[in-house]
């Protein structure tokens, strides 16, 4: 990734976690979940609106560190207005580039692949925060499941 890249990718995770977006209360919520990471003490909550298996709206409330606050952030902006399906499909793009060691980023064309959501791909390089940037995503998961309404990433 050029020096340049990183740069906005550091950008763009700072401006989500100084201004996260969909930090609303929702009335009425059809889903809703809470997430833990007893380690560091991340926190997220997601409450979703629900029309058929799309999300109409999301919003995220929480306290943790930068990557898990900001990963919240660009989820939400990344998943509203699409279904489950589109959903799953989101969450598996970004696990593999959470997860594996071939790029699932296109250096020659940042973002094409997972949006704003890129700006992730950095963590890999330290595992321990993997769980942190992960955190929303599993938090997510149980929303959408409707399973439970806690999830911890210990």
């Amino acid at each position: 990734m050029a020096v340049g890249l990183d740069n906005l990718y550091k950008e763009v995770i700072l401006d989500h976690y100084r201004n996260p977006r969909n930090r609303a209360e929702i009335r009425d919520v059809d889903r809703h979940a809470d997430g833990n990471n007893p380690l560091c003490g991340d926190k997220v909550a997601v409450d979703l609106v629900l029309d058929g298996n799309t999300v109409s709206q999301i919003a995220i409330k929480g306290q943790g560190c930068s990557i898990s606050q900001a990963s919240a952030s660009l989820m939400s902006e990344a998943i509203k207005g699409k279904t489950f399906e589109e959903i799953a499909r989101l969450r598996q793009l970004f696990t593999t580039m959470m997860t594996s060691e071939d790029p699932i980023v296109d250096p020659e064309r940042p973002g094409a692949i997972l949006g704003e959501l890129e700006a992730l791909a950095g963590v890999k390089a330290f595992p321990v925060r993997i769980k942190c940037a992960s955190l929303p995503w599993a938090t997510l998961d149980v929303a959408i499941s409707g399973t439970a309404d806690q999830v911890t990433t210990d």
